[in-house]
């Protein structure tokens, strides 16, 4: 053992006599103990960047990323589906998209999907997908797809006492079905919020996030059409919004087959939404 043999030395060297000394002397070294393996550091996840909070604390609303940071673009897609659909769901009416998803693996576009909880329980598989997709990010567009307004295009709405309930509901119905990070980032049913909304969801830690170019993808049936009113408003640092649903939205997919090689042909580069808070917030 390695104690006794140090005591031995510190011995010898107060001056023990004679055989003492000798015996100092012809004591074998103790082996050194080999040097442990260096310990694997764990990397430490780092927070998604989001914005401070604004006056009197209520959630910043993120529109879109500097102008001059270069030809940065988000395309964003809302995954709607709304509490109350789900017969509409058993019937056969599709709410989710996934040749869109596969277009975007195809293009290698990244992206944000602002997912409701109810589709993510009527689509755990797919959810599920998105989330472990680095490609994507997947953040919260409250459970119900209520709207957080009165007169928001005809959506049903939440009261205000379950509006903050609705956002956490839906990070819930991620985590069930197997989402491994959303995004702290939350998109009003609609785009549509006042100052009520934001403090009623203020306590969840969200950047609200909405968009400076609208797709006119909603119930759109020409693709052309909706490339080209992306293609007309694009700036740098935009935020594109757009859809997740073949019922709702059917020629999205075609739209981003033209939209994607344009914008890349124009210099622009695809973000995430993270990036462009993360660019916005000098992060």
């Amino acid at each position: 053992m390695i104690l006794p043999v140090r005591r031995l030395a510190l011995l010898c060297a107060l001056g023990a006599l004679g055989a003492g000394l000798t015996a100092c002397g012809t004591t074998p070294a103790a082996p050194r103990p080999p040097h442990p393996a260096p310990t694997a550091h764990r990397a430490v996840p780092t927070r998604p960047p989001t914005l401070a909070p604004g006056p009197a604390g209520l959630p910043p609303v993120f529109e879109h990323g500097p102008r001059t940071a270069g030809k940065t673009v988000a395309l964003t897609f809302d995954a709607d589906m709304t509490a109350d659909q789900g017969p509409r769901a058993a019937a056969g009416e599709h709410f989710d998209n996934p040749g869109l998803i596969a277009a975007l693996r195809t293009l290698k576009v990244p992206a944000t999907v602002f997912m409701t909880g109810r589709w993510a329980e009527e689509y755990p598989a797919q959810a599920r997908a998105i989330g472990h997709d680095p490609l994507f990010e997947i953040a919260n567009h409250s459970y119900s797809h209520y709207a957080f307004t009165a007169d928001c295009y005809g959506l049903p709405t939440v009261s205000g006492d379950r509006m903050r309930a609705d956002v956490e509901r839906a990070y819930t119905a991620f985590r069930r079905a197997g989402v491994p990070d959303p995004m702290p980032y939350f998109r009003f049913p609609g785009g549509c919020y006042d100052g009520r909304a934001l403090r009623a969801v203020s306590g969840t830690g969200v950047t609200a996030v909405q968009w400076d170019v609208v797709s006119g993808d909603a119930f759109a049936t020409d693709a052309d059409a909706v490339a080209q009113d992306v293609l007309a408003g694009v700036r740098p640092g935009s935020v594109v919004v757009m859809h997740c649903t073949r019922s709702a939205a059917p020629a999205t997919e075609r739209a981003v087959r033209t939209i994607v090689p344009e914008l890349r042909r124009q210099g622009y580069r695809f973000v995430k939404v993270s990036e462009l808070i993360a660019t916005a917030s000098g992060r």
